[in-house]
C-alpha cells in the first residue's frame, strides 16, 4: 500500500467509524425512547433498559455503515480536490484507479463488516433482544411488580406492593390465589422476595400469615408463618413458545423458506425477501463508493468546487435506495423478481468501476487532452 494510498485511507476509516457512531447514536436514541414505557411502567432498572436498547444497534449499523461511507468519501475526496492535492497526485502520473483505491479497499471492509453483521449479529442480537422483551412484559421474575398497585398476575391471582427496599425486597405485601376454587387463600406479609425455580416464578414472603376457608365446612383458617414460598406457576407462555420474527431467523431458513401448513404463501415469499436482503443489503458499502468515486473522479478541475456532482451522487443514491426498496417489495410478492435485488445493488458497482477505469484525461479551459499528451 503506497504512502497516498495510506494518507487517503486513514482519512476514510477514521471519518466513517465517527460518522457511523454518530448516526448511530442518534438513530438508537430515537428508538430506545419508546421502552422507557419499561421503566415508567415496570420499574425496570436503567442498566436493564440500556442492555435492552443496545441489542437493537447492530441492526443501525448494518444500515448506517454503506451511507456514512458513502457521505465520508463525497467529503475527503471533495477536500482532496479543492486543496489541488488530487491534481498533483494526477499530475504525477497517478491514474483514476490509483486514487479511487483507499475508498474501494475501505468499501470492501465495510462489505464485509456488513455481511457478517446481517448474517451474524444482527439476527443473534435480535434474538437476545425478543427473549428479554418478552421476559420483562411477562415474566413476574423480571419485572418489578409496581408499587402501591394491585398487580394481576393471571386470571385468578393479584399481589400487592406497598413498597420496595433498597435491595429490591418487597414491603408489605398482600396476595390473593384464587386458582384452587376450593381453597382460595389470602396471604400477608411484612416483606417477600421474587425468584426462580425451574421455568416457574415463586415469591418467599417473611413474617406473615395465611388466611384460607376449609373446604366443605366454610371455617376460616389461619397460619402463621416466619417464612413462606408460593409458586406462582407458569403465568405466561414461556419464550420459546413465542412467535419468532423473521429478524431473528437464521439467513438460511429465509431464503429456503417454503409455503406449509404452518406458514402461509405470501408469509414465506416474505420470508425468502427477508433473506435475499441481508445478502444484497451489504454491496450497498461498494456501490454507494462507486457512485462517489464515479462523481468525483471525473470531469473537469474547477475552482468553485464540485458541489454539482455532490448533488448528483445524493440524488443517484437516493433513487438506487428507493429501486432497491421497490425491488424487495416485489420479491416479497413474487419471488420471480429476486434477481431484480441483485441487478440493483451490482448495477451501480459495474458502472462506477467502468467509469473508473477509464483512461484519465487532463482537462484545459477550452480543449481536453490525454494524460501524457503535449499541448501546442
Amino acid at each position: 500500500m503506497s504512502g497516498i494510498t495510506r494518507y487517503i485511507f486513514r482519512q476514510l476509516a477514521l471519518g466513517t467509524a465517527l460518522v457511523s457512531v454518530a448516526l448511530a447514536f442518534v438513530v438508537w436514541l430515537t428508538q430506545s425512547l419508546p421502552f422507557l414505557q419499561f421503566i415508567i411502567n415496570k420499574g425496570l432498572s436503567i442498566s436493564a433498559w440500556l442492555k435492552l436498547t443496545m441489542l437493537l444497534l447492530p441492526s443501525f449499523l448494518s444500515v448506517i455503515l454503506p451511507a456514512a461511507l458513502f457521505l465520508v468519501t463525497l467529503f475527503i475526496y471533495n477536500k482532496l480536490t479543492v486543496d489541488r492535492e488530487l491534481v498533483v497526485v494526477q499530475a504525477v502520473g497517478v491514474s483514476r484507479l490509483g486514487m479511487a483505491r483507499p475508498a474501494l479497499i475501505s468499501a470492501t471492509a465495510a462489505m464485509f463488516g456488513g455481511y457478517l453483521l446481517t448474517l451474524v449479529i444482527v439476527p443473534n442480537a435480535f434474538q437476545a433482544f425478543r427473549d428479554l422483551q418478552w421476559s420483562i412484559r411477562n415474566d413476574v421474575s423480571q419485572i418489578l411488580l409496581r408499587e402501591g398497585a394491585f398487580n394481576q398476575l393471571g386470571k385468578d391471582l393479584t399481589v400487592y406492593v406497598r413498597g420496595r427496599d433498597k435491595n429490591g425486597d418487597l414491603l408489605g405485601v398482600l396476595i390473593h390465589d384464587t386458582r384452587d376454587a376450593a381453597n382460595s387463600l389470602t396471604i400477608m406479609a411484612e416483606r417477600g422476595a421474587m425468584g426462580r425455580h425451574d421455568k416457574s416464578s415463586r415469591v418467599v414472603l417473611f413474617n406473615g400469615s395465611r388466611q384460607s376457608l376449609a373446604p366443605g365446612t366454610g371455617n376460616l383458617s389461619v397460619l402463621y408463618f416466619d417464612s413462606y414460598a408460593l409458586d406462582f406457576g407458569t403465568l405466561q407462555n414461556t419464550p420459546e413458545g413465542r412467535y419468532e420474527n423473521n429478524r431473528e431467523r437464521s439467513t438460511w431458513d429465509l431464503v429456503r423458506a417454503k409455503a406449509s401448513d404452518t406458514v402461509a404463501p405470501h408469509v414465506a415469499a416474505k420470508m425468502r425477501a427477508e433473506g435475499h436482503q441481508r445478502l444484497v443489503e451489504p454491496l450497498n458499502a461498494v456501490g454507494f463508493t462507486c457512485v462517489g468515486l464515479a462523481f468525483l473522479l471525473t470531469g473537469a478541475f474547477s475552482r468553485r468546487g464540485q458541489t454539482m456532482r455532490i448533488l448528483g451522487a445524493i440524488a443517484t443514491v437516493v433513487l438506487v435506495q428507493a429501486a432497491a426498496l421497490g425491488a424487495a417489495n416485489l420479491t416479497g410478492k413474487d419471488s420471480l423478481f429476486t434477481p431484480l435485488m441483485y441487478v440493483v445493488a451490482l448495477l451501480p458497482i459495474a458502472a462506477g468501476m467502468y467509469i473508473i477505469t477509464q483512461p484519465d484525461w487532463r482537462f484545459s479551459d477550452r480543449r481536453t487532452y490525454p494524460l501524457g499528451a503535449r499541448t501546442a
